[in-house]
């Protein structure tokens, strides 16, 4: 299997935002049985100009060929490779609440994540199974750290826990924080994080609905 892409330029994160949809949309083409796709044909059906493909894909080395288009199946396992979907990432999810239970009962490991343990601070869960893993106490995570891989925390706990929770996870060697907290965390000392505000979502769609011209 290929290792990860190095690059050895920047690229935007406008850029890389894009990057996961195209790999869903090439998904959506192999079940479909599509073999080989236009720029212009995926332009259609993504509602990007073919142009804006043909750039973005440029950053990474093109794939495609005059007058043939794209090998889907190449396309998605290039993509894959980018976004370093070529290996299983293990998850772990820190607040067991309503969001951190559907988060971990999602189905990611088509994508390379695996949830490999579930934490929280309430002892009436604890031992509670999700998809067969039993909720753990939080101060078991250390113990937990030293004998399992942990590549991503998923916190889904109160903001005024969430800073001090991201030190302590830094500090266990936890790569990366996808944080769904109501805080931003941006200045974790050795993690990279993804901060995801729900709230951010709807309020776009709320000023999409209040400009709506409904004429």
């Amino acid at each position: 299997m290929k290792g990860v892409i190095v690059l050895e330029k920047e690229i935007s994160q406008a850029v890389i935002r894009r990057m996961p949809r195209y790999y869903r949309y090439l998904n959506e083409l192999l079940e479909a049985g599509v073999e080989r796709i236009s720029s212009n044909e995926l332009s259609a059906r993504m509602h990007v100009t073919a142009s804006q493909i043909r750039q973005d894909l440029n950053n990474f080395g093109g794939f495609g060929q005059q007058g043939y288009g794209y090998n889907v199946q190449y396309l998605y396992d290039e993509i894959g490779n980018i976004l370093g979907l070529n290996t299983t990432h293990n998850v772990i999810v820190i607040g067991v609440g309503n969001l951190g239970q559907a988060i971990a009962n999602y189905n990611f490991g088509k994508f390379g994540f695996q949830v490999v343990g579930l934490f929280d601070v309430k002892p009436s869960l604890e031992g509670k199974e999700i998809r067969g893993i039993p909720v753990r106490m939080l101060d078991e995570l250390p113990e937990f750290a030293k004998q399992n891989k942990i590549d991503i925390a998923a916190l889904t706990l109160p903001k005024e826990n969430a800073e001090t929770t991201a030190v302590m996870l830094s500090s266990l060697g936890v790569h990366a924080i996808w944080n769904f907290a109501h805080v931003d965390l941006d200045n974790v000392e050795g993690m990279v994080v993804e901060n995801v505000h729900l709230s951010d979502s709807l309020m776009r769609l709320s000023y999409s609905i209040a400009n709506y011209d409904h004429k």
